[in-house]
């Protein structure tokens, strides 16, 4: 079964689910008296905020893009941190079934204008997962139910952010115009508590990211400025796009009741080690957690873990693994501890300072640097020490090159767990430069995609050809275009 076929399967299943009730073989109506009868749109956004924003958060951000941002390292069964990528499959029909349930929305009675705002807003990022994932992917063919075309064509990544109609900028901008001006509301917002207000920001501010992702393949930034001036960008961390887990099941952190196994592997890096004590940031405390063998010797230290080793080359370095840290109790004891995310406050700051800085807009670079740091400070409840904005590995210098690298070093930071965010990051920056571990399944380099999901060569083979041709070989070093200088 092809994957738009899949997509539209799942669509039939939530139809009947939703609306009568299906046998296992969808021939017999279930005539249940007390099954619902019509379903509201509200019901279908909570299912589409819900399910992207754990699995961006939990599954593509901790534990998977934080192995490849060496936020931790494996100790032996996570082989992500050795650059085995695979096709991530689960993840791309996830949000092919997303993408249906916002098309579904728009045949349900209670569907209006503000809704389909919120739904176009959703759309876009969930198509910017897509494409910065994996390079060009079914864009306007994908999801059309009505054409029942099991074989979309794959889109340019160019064309699917820049296209002045159809892409995800221009609808973006669209969104914003048409929540400005509905006088209608929706319901079942769990993000933003049904204000549109704060979707509109989001909106602005997700321009703002992905103005900075494609940066390099542009020279008018007039947008980006206009933005930057203007009053309708997320205004501090009241305005974050996070949902808070909760202390009772199901809506529990995944990792309170993952195996320890899971767990165990979420090692403090090397990485982090050298950064945050070269700061002297008490952030460590938040992540982290000192070892087992310093606790027990009275002295605790944090210590981590080189990334991209084998358990054997562990073992042969005599690496005492109860000496090395674990992630915070924060993120494995307290069931409600942290928050699903799709974008800080933060981001948005340390993006405008990079985009000062690059000369993109004008504006104070170090202002908006200072507020990303206390913002980020804030959002984890940790107290930002005296005279930490004057340091010398803290401050910027007037060096364009040192600034950056500061500026962006700390917007690494502040994308722990945020999905894939700060590989996005790093692929367009080099920033922070990242050195693959000495057991890397990649010759030494540093991986700029995942392999399409085998079921497209198998079901959409043509378009998937297509796709290659333009883009280069399917394998995980293929630079997609925003990449390419």
């Amino acid at each position: 079964m092809g994957k738009m076929k899949n997509i539209y399967y799942l669509f039939t299943v939530l139809i009947c689910a939703y609306v009568v009730g299906c046998t296992d073989d969808f021939e017999t109506i279930n005539e249940n008296p007390n099954a619902p009868q019509s379903v509201s749109p509200e019901f279908l956004l909570t299912n589409v905020i819900v399910s992207e924003i754990n699995e961006n958060t939990y599954n593509q951000g901790l534990r998977l893009n934080n192995y490849m941002t060496q936020f931790v390292a494996s100790v032996e069964f996570e082989r992500i941190d050795r650059y085995e990528l695979g096709g991530n499959s689960g993840y791309w029909n996830l949000i092919y079934g997303l993408l249906a349930d916002l098309e579904s929305m728009k045949e349900l009675d209670g569907y209006n204008e503000a809704y389909d705002g919120v739904a176009t807003i959703m759309r876009s990022y969930l198509f910017s997962q897509l494409t910065d994932l994996w390079g060009d992917v079914p864009y306007t063919e994908a999801v059309a139910f009505g054409e029942l075309n099991f074989t979309p064509a794959y889109d340019s990544q160019e064309f699917i952010y820049s296209d002045p109609e159809n892409g995800i900028l221009a609808q973006l901008e669209d969104a914003v115009e048409q929540l400005q001006n509905t006088t209608e509301s929706v319901q079942g917002d769990v993000l933003f508590g049904n204000d549109l207000n704060k979707w509109v920001r989001f909106s602005n501010t997700l321009q703002v990211r992905y103005l900075l992702r494609t940066s390099k393949k542009s020279t008018d930034f007039s947008k980006l400025q206009e933005l930057a001036d203007s009053a309708m960008l997320m205004r501090s961390n009241e305005d974050n796009a996070v949902l808070p887990y909760l202390s009772a099941a199901p809506n529990q952190f995944p990792l309170f009741n993952a195996a320890l196994g899971i767990y165990q592997e979420l090692r403090m890096t090397e990485t982090v080690d050298s950064v945050l004590k070269l700061w002297d940031d008490p952030r460590i405390a938040v992540f982290y957690k000192p070892s087992n063998a310093s606790v027990n010797a009275g002295n605790p230290e944090y210590k981590g873990l080189l990334n991209g080793q084998s358990r054997e080359t562990i073992s042969a370095a005599g690496t005492d693994l109860n000496d090395i840290s674990l992630m915070a109790d924060t993120f494995r004891a307290v069931p409600d501890g942290v928050d699903a995310q799709l974008m800080l406050y933060s981001e948005l700051q340390f993006a405008l300072a990079e985009a000062v800085e690059r000369g993109y807009i004008t504006g104070d670079a170090e202002q908006y640097y200072q507020n990303g740091i206390q913002a980020h400070f804030e959002y984890y409840n940790a107290e930002l020490p005296a005279g930490y904005f004057t340091r010398d590995a803290i401050a910027l210098n007037g060096n364009q090159e040192d600034n950056l690298q500061k500026i962006l070093t700390q917007k690494w930071l502040s994308l722990f767990m945020v999905g894939h965010e700060a590989w996005f990051n790093i692929r367009r920056t080099g920033i922070p430069a990242l050195k693959p571990g000495p057991d890397n399944l990649n010759n030494g380099q540093y991986p700029s995609r995942y392999l399409y999901p085998e079921s497209e060569q198998a079901a959409n083979k043509a378009n998937y050809d297509a796709a290659i041709a333009r883009m280069g070989a399917d394998n995980i070093n293929t630079k997609v275009w925003w990449e390419k200088e």
